[in-house]
Order: C-alpha cells, then sequence, then structure tokens
C-alpha cells in the first residue's frame, strides 16, 4: 500500500501526466555478507557484449535493505501511539492485553456492535492497522539507514529487513518532507554491511547504473540501464533536481539506492513516470549532492537547517531577460522580498535578478533554493545582481528557513468583473486610476500603488501572461506608473528605445507583486 502523498492506486497526476512516488508492500531478502572494495569494472566478464554487473551486485546487495512500516489509527483516521508489548509474566499483563485486544469494542466484545447501555456514536474507535514497504539502505556500519519519508510516513512500528532473515526495529532520527527522505537507525550486536554515497554530480548522461530494491514485494531485485538525464524537475517540492533513468524502477523500489559502477550512491529512488502504476522507463532518484547533505543534517540534528534568503522570485523567460536588457533568459527574478527576512538589509530590491548566489552561476529560478538551501545558516553570503542593466554585488548573513516558511513562486488572484468603462487601452489591457468604487470591487488592500486593470482582451499577450482583471500595474519598464496616463508615456518611452515587450511589476489585491513582460507589437 503506498502511503501519501500517493493515492492508493500508486500514481499521482501532474501536467497531464503520472509521477507516482514508488513505495509499496512486500518483504526484501538480502545477502548478509561484507561489502569489500569497490567494483572493478575493467576486470568484469564481458557477456554477450555486456559487462556483467554480477560482482558489483554481490558486493553491494547485503546494504540494501526491506523496510517495513506499520500504521495503527482508529477508524477516524487518527494514529495511535504504539501498543506496549507486555509478556505474560508480566505484573497485570493479562490484564493490560485484554484491555489493549479490546481496543474499540463494546461491553459485550463483538467488533462494531456496541456495548450493553452505549450507543454507537459514542464507543471508543477500532483501531486499524495500515502496512507499506519499500526500501533502503545502510550508510554506516553502526546501523544507520536511510530512504524516502513516505516509505515510513507516520509509522508506529517499522522494520528494517536483511536477506540473512535478521530483522531489526528501527527508531526516526529524522526525515525530510521536502526532499522525501528519511534517516532511521537500528542496533545490533555487529557491524552491518553498509554502502557508501558517491558524487551525483560527476554522472554524464548516458553512464551505467544499478539499481536494487524490493518492486512488488520481489526482494533484492537487481535492474541496469542509464543515467537518462540530469537536474528534472517533477513538481514534486521546492528543490526538484531529480536524475531520471530507465533502470527499471517499480513500487517498492522507493528508497533504495541507484549505484555508479564503483559501488557508491548516486541517487536514492523516489518516483516513476507511469500511466499504468509500472516501469516504463522513466524513474526519478533524488541524486545523493542533494541527499548526502540532508542526510546529515538529520543523523546531526534530528531535522534540516537550510539557509534562507526571504525573498519571491519567478522565472526569467526570453521576453523579461529582452526587457530587462539580460540578453539570454538567466538568473532569478525577485518578484518579493520579505521584510523579516535577510534579503532585506543586504540591500535586495524587487526587480533585481540573481545570476550568482555564494559564488555558483544561478542558470534559472530552480537552482536559486536549492543552492540558498545547501548554504549553512549564518554565513555571509555574496549574492550578484542585475539591477537596471548593471551588474551589482551584494553581502547577505543567511537565515535559516523556518518550518513555516515556503519557497513558492509569485501567485496570481482569481478574476472579476471588469467595470463598464476604462480610460486607456494598451497591450491588450484597459487601465483606470484608482477610485473608491474599483477598490471595492476588487478588494484592493489599502495603501497599494498603481493602475487598477479593468479589461484583458482574451486575444493578447498579456491573456497569454495570465494578467487578470482586478490587478494592479505598479510600473512599467522599471519606473513607477500612477495614473493612464502614465502607462502611455512609459510605453512611448520604450517604443523610442526599441524595446519589443514591456516589462511590467503586476500586483494582486494583496500586494504580492510579479513581473510579467508583455509583446508591445
Amino acid at each position: 500500500m503506498a502511503t501519501k502523498p500517493v493515492s492508493a492506486s500508486g500514481f499521482l497526476t501532474s501536467r497531464a501526466r503520472q509521477v507516482a512516488l514508488v513505495a509499496s508492500v512486500g518483504v526484501l531478502s538480502l545477502l548478509a555478507s561484507p561489502i569489500l572494495a569497490p567494483a572493478q569494472t575493467a576486470a568484469s566478464p564481458v557477456l554477450q557484449g555486456q559487462v556483467s554487473l554480477a560482482d558489483l551486485a554481490e558486493r553491494v546487495m547485503p546494504a540494501v535493505v526491506n523496510i517495513a512500516a506499520v500504521t495503527t489509527s482508529d477508524t477516524r483516521g487518527r494514529t495511535l501511539p504504539q501498543v506496549p508489548q507486555l509478556g505474560p509474566d508480566t505484573p497485570f499483563g493479562d490484564l493490560f492485553e485484554e484491555f489493549f485486544n479490546r481496543r474499540g469494542q463494546g461491553q459485550q466484545g463483538r467488533p462494531g456492535q456496541p456495548g450493553q447501555g452505549q450507543q454507537g456514536e459514542n464507543q471508543a474507535p477500532q483501531q486499524r492497522r495500515s502496512q507499506s514497504a519499500g526500501s533502503g539502505f545502510v550508510i554506516d556500519a553502526s546501523g544507520i539507514v536511510v530512504t524516502n519519508n513516505h516509505v515510513i510516513g507516520d509509522a508506529n512500528e517499522i522494520t528494517v529487513i536483511f536477506n540473512s532473515g535478521l530483522r531489526l526495529k528501527a527508531e526516526v532520527i529524522g526525515k525530510d518532507a521536502k526532499v522525501d527522505l528519511a534517516v532511521l537507525r537500528v542496533k545490533h550486536d555487529k557491524p552491518l554491511p553498509a554502502v557508501k554515497f558517491g558524487d551525483s554530480d560527476k554522472m554524464r548522461i548516458g553512464d551505467p547504473v544499478m539499481a536494487i530494491g524490493n518492486p512488488f514485494g520481489l526482494g533484492g531485485s537487481v535492474s541496469s540501464g542509464i543515467v537518462s538525464a540530469r537536474n528534472r524537475d517533477i513538481q514534486q517540492g521546492p528543490y526538484d533536481t531529480y536524475l531520471q533513468t530507465d533502470a527499471a524502477i517499480n513500487k517498492g523500489n522507493s528508497g533504495g539506492p541507484l549505484f555508479n559502477m564503483n559501488g557508491e550512491v548516486i541517487g536514492i529512488n523516489t518516483a516513476i513516470l507511469s500511466p499504468t502504476g509500472g516501469s516504463v522507463g522513466i524513474g526519478f532518484a533524488v541524486p545523493s549532492s542533494l541527499a548526502s547533505n540532508i542526510v546529515e543534517q538529520l543523523r546531526e540534528f534530528g531535522e534540516t537547517r537550510r539557509g534562507w534568503l526571504g525573498v519571491r522570485i519567478q522565472s526569467v523567460d526570453d521576453a523579461t531577460a529582452e526587457a530587462l536588457g539580460l540578453g539570454t533568459a538567466r538568473g532569478a527574478l525577485v518578484a518579493g522580498i520579505d521584510d523579516k527576512g535577510p534579503a532585506k538589509p543586504a540591500g535586495l530590491e524587487i526587480g533585481d535578478v540573481v545570476t550568482k548566489f555564494d559564488g555558483k552561476e544561478v542558470r534559472d529560478s530552480r537552482d536559486l533554493p536549492r543552492i540558498v538551501a545547501a548554504t549553512p545558516v549564518g554565513k555571509d553570503v555574496p549574492i550578484t545582481v542585475m539591477r537596471k542593466g548593471k551588474e551589482e554585488v551584494k553581502t547577505v548573513k543567511l537565515g535559516r528557513l523556518e518550518d513555516g516558511e515556503k519557497v513558492q513562486p509569485a501567485s496570481a488572484r482569481t478574476p472579476a468583473e471588469p467595470p463598464k468603462a476604462a480610460v486607456t487601452t494598451a497591450l491588450g489591457l484597459e487601465f483606470s486610476p484608482q477610485t473608491e468604487e474599483l477598490r471595492k470591487r476588487y478588494s484592493i488592500k489599502d495603501g497599494l500603488k498603481g493602475v487598477v486593470i479593468t479589461k484583458v482582451d482574451p486575444n493578447s499577450n498579456a491573456s497569454d501572461k495570465r494578467v487578470l482583471v482586478g490587478e494592479l500595474v505598479v510600473e512599467i519598464g522599471q519606473e513607477p506608473v500612477n495614473s493612464p496616463e502614465d502607462v502611455t508615456k512609459r510605453l512611448d518611452a520604450l517604443k523610442k528605445e526599441g524595446k519589443k515587450s514591456a516589462l511590467l511589476l503586476v500586483s494582486n489585491a494583496q500586494g504580492e507583486v510579479r513581473f510579467v513582460a508583455v509583446s508591445m507589437n
């Protein structure tokens, strides 16, 4: 049974595609021999033109485990605490055993029926046990195990199962829902076989990889393939940068390792793209370059400690790049600044385009959240921004991303009905000065500046860019506009400068802003 955020069917629809986290049920059996030196692929025998993976699989398989998770909840969906195990020799053991065995039943002891003198709706809810299983791997001989967060969910009881039949109860050290990782600890009187993380940044498209896991309960299954793509965004979280592989990954492979040919873990198998729920040759793994830092934080602190910049960002398309004079589309456009965040005292402004952060190039808006999150909290970081065509460098003392903070793009509001009249028409839009009537009509927050959009031509480029009736245009070409006349003047000036697009700073009624580049043709 798959756990959230996957539906019971095992897949999740996104942009007309189905992306499924691949936790499933079953028992995984593994060899329990120690891990030897990394595989030497040059000496591997060649079978029918292919390099055999037998030696590699034999070396690393003992460190790959099955994760069996049991969640006990009542019929109302509330997770119940784990029931204590009381033996027959325990004082009052029989009494407590009878109590826990009969939880949720009436005085007559008939499941689902109220006891004498009770009403059905007042009876204690019955227990419901659900099981899920996936894969994992040991990264430290002392008993540190890595898996996916969705494999264990809110489980009351977690068991790690080795190929030898060894079953060890596990405790959760920490978990991270944003990247879907969890770190467990098991205890054993002997060192456990373990594998190490490799460097996923060194993997190239076409490099061979091998996956091991527990697909459909068929434990110890090995599949192989190549790295099909890098830096995939499958819209599962704010830090998506998945490795894509054609190695067969199915339900039950979740949390299992993706190995390079040296026996190093370069990815954690997490999701598949599938219309059927089975492998169609498109699987996704969290790269080790992202996972290893998170795992270390969870081991040390029991939680993540991500860097926080305190900005809202959006992507830069070709039209926006032209309007800003960037040349090519690159960087992350700052569309909002948190008043309490580190960016404001550092001097960042709305309209800045972040092109470098701590010396690392920001190619697009997806890069910035990942780089910031991986940067130590409290570090003084240089940030390179493009501001009105000029490059500037700012220094920010990075804060910590709290649980309540979310990395998300600028939002838009629901369209409303326009008034009957408008003052100025341009760019497929009709503009009106702010009036008391319009502020009430569109619930515009007090103190907001700009001109009101009162009509949008559905065939215009502005409509394609999701500019909505009731929003405000605050700036055009990074200059403020407060009246329809200002709009006309700014557009005329941009045309004289040879601009093909007008960069609008658009605000919704609550004051959240975003940049929109609208064609002037």
